[in-house]
């Protein structure tokens, strides 16, 4: 898969306190982009794009998990 063309940002949700976050490119036709912003070349996951909103519609729904 050529993700050269991958425009990433960090996702909405993350903190500025160096915490857990993720970095989402949404840009690809078909297809939806995910990764550990802190560890970059660590792996990618891919996903359909009604899949990834799916997951974040129900995330919004569920809320902060503490």
């Amino acid at each position: 898969m050529d993700m050269s063309q991958a425009q990433w940002r960090k996702s909405t949700k993350s903190g500025n306190n160096g915490g857990a976050c993720v970095e989402v490119a949404d840009n690809l036709p078909g297809i939806v982009l995910v990764r550990d912003t802190k560890d970059r070349d660590g792996g990618t996951l891919a996903f359909a794009p009604a899949a990834w909103a799916g997951f974040v519609d129900l995330a919004k729904r569920l809320g902060p998990v503490a």
